[in-house]
């Protein structure tokens, strides 16, 4: 096992064109990185690996705290998605607790003035529309310990 593994649904929407957004691929493509995920858990070493859930806005800095930082937390698995409440962290919690892995949220708190101006310099078929980063804004939550995270890491953004 790779000691930072990444599993983000996005890298599921990928084809030879670029990022493909619609409906259908989007529920595929969830489904596959929960499957991702399982395999990974599943060939986890329980007594050192994390799994890291990696949290925020669309923009928010996310893919590239993981880049810098989750080497510290090694060996470990980052799922990294925008996972705006706490009913869309429970069946990846449930999945860590399945295979009795610690399971930290690492909250990429940005403000959405920040997340929109970083959305602006991504490739053009990767950038979001505003409309979802305002409405992933509206649902947020903030990750709980209660939630079942051994820990909850908030990152303050700045530009």
């Amino acid at each position: 096992m790779e000691p930072v593994q990444v599993i983000n649904p996005d890298l599921f929407l990928e084809t030879e064109a670029g990022r493909v957004w619609t409906p259908e691929r989007s529920k595929r493509a969830w489904a596959d990185s929960f499957e991702a995920l399982e395999q990974s858990l599943s060939d986890a070493d329980k007594s050192s690996t994390r799994l890291l859930i990696v949290c925020g806005l669309q923009g928010a800095g996310k893919s590239q705290w993981i880049r810098d930082y989750a080497k510290d937390y090694a060996p470990c698995v980052c799922f990294d998605a925008a996972l705006p409440g706490a009913r869309h962290r429970k069946p990846i919690l449930d999945m860590a607790n399945k295979h009795g892995l610690e399971t930290l949220a690492v909250w990429i708190d940005t403000p959405i003035e920040i997340a929109k101006q970083r959305n602006l310099t991504r490739q053009l078929y990767k950038r979001v529309p505003d409309e979802s980063i305002e409405s992933v804004a509206r649902l947020f939550e903030p990750p709980q310990r209660n939630e079942g995270f051994s820990e909850v890491i908030r990152i303050v953004a700045t530009m």
